[in-house]
């Protein structure tokens, strides 16, 4: 009944019954030094900021939709300024759907440029990621059995 108490009781014994010095147990593990810490931050920073732009350009577009929607006065600066900023960042998409309706097609227009915006940013990151950083991080470890 006086069993010795085992100090590592994290580990997965598949037995046990056998006495914890029959188990393996990894002796060292060894970390390989993260060489491209550097390259790893600044890939992730250069991707935080394309992802930042590219979301307040979908913001943008958002607001303009929201004011278009709302019938704000167009004369009022900030709906000035946030009808120039989503002309200039609305893809070329601003004509591209033309319903009578201008509600609608602000909607239209403004919300697929938004989408668009998002996936570019998201595009960009994903391709920056995949081909500047390398490949997962490698752990050894050696096993010995006592």
């Amino acid at each position: 009944m006086n069993q010795p108490v085992d100090p590592d009781r994290t580990r997965l014994d598949l037995n046990p019954a056998d006495p914890p010095s029959a188990v393996a147990q990894p002796v060292a593990a060894e970390e390989i030094a993260d060489a491209d810490h550097s390259r790893r931050r600044t890939v992730n920073v250069v991707c935080t900021i394309i992802n930042a732009v590219c979301a307040i350009f979908a913001v943008v577009l958002a607001l303009h939709i929201i004011l278009v929607i709302g019938e704000a006065n167009q004369g009022n600066g900030f709906a000035a300024l946030i009808n120039d900023w989503s002309s200039a960042v609305s893809l070329g998409l601003r004509d591209l759907f033309v319903p009578e309706n201008l509600k609608v097609r602000t909607f239209l227009n403004d919300g697929l440029a938004a989408i668009a915006w998002l996936v570019i940013g998201g595009l960009l990151t994903y391709l920056i990621r995949r081909l500047a950083l390398p490949g997962p991080r490698r752990v050894q470890r050696r096993y010995l059995v006592r």
